[in-house]
């Protein structure tokens, strides 16, 4: 079989395993060769170490990238803490602190997965904050810091 014809059906299967699991890809073009080139950035997923704190210790932060823009969520496990104003909080590379969304609003409807706004460009850590004791509840970080945006 010459490196054309097996080059195709590779490149076959790989479009066919592409396509059933919905992944988003760009194709790029070489004089040579003809490459597809995975969006992985749009599905990599990053996942904190457990929330430890005085009032959270259960749960994480993933982050992902959705559409260009960083998202955080927090996981399945995770208990939204039993304090007035639980909000979200980030702590940049830099140490740098951001205060978010609170983490329930309107009725019993939650926060669970926000957009970072596009000024932060950094996220080593996820602190849950209570905005009316002023006091970090509980904080997950991250191995290496995760560039947003």
């Amino acid at each position: 079989m010459n490196n054309t014809l097996r080059n195709m059906i590779v490149l076959a299967a790989f479009v066919n395993t592409v396509a059933i699991s919905g992944a988003n890809v760009a194709p790029t073009h070489n004089h040579e060769n003809m490459a597809i080139t995975s969006m992985s950035q749009d599905m990599m997923m990053q996942k904190s170490s457990q929330f430890k704190g005085i009032e959270v210790n259960k749960g994480s932060v993933s982050t992902y990238v959705k559409d260009g823009k960083t998202h955080i969520k927090w996981s399945d496990d995770f208990t939204v803490p039993n304090s007035p104003a639980p909000h979200w909080q980030i702590v940049d590379e830099k140490g740098t602190v951001y205060l978010l969304q609170r983490l329930t609003i309107a009725g019993d409807k939650q926060n669970r997965d926000i957009i970072v706004p596009s000024h932060i460009k950094s996220i080593k850590k996820v602190q849950i904050w209570c905005s009316f004791a002023e006091v970090n509840l509980g904080e997950a970080t991250f191995a290496k810091a995760v560039k947003a945006n």
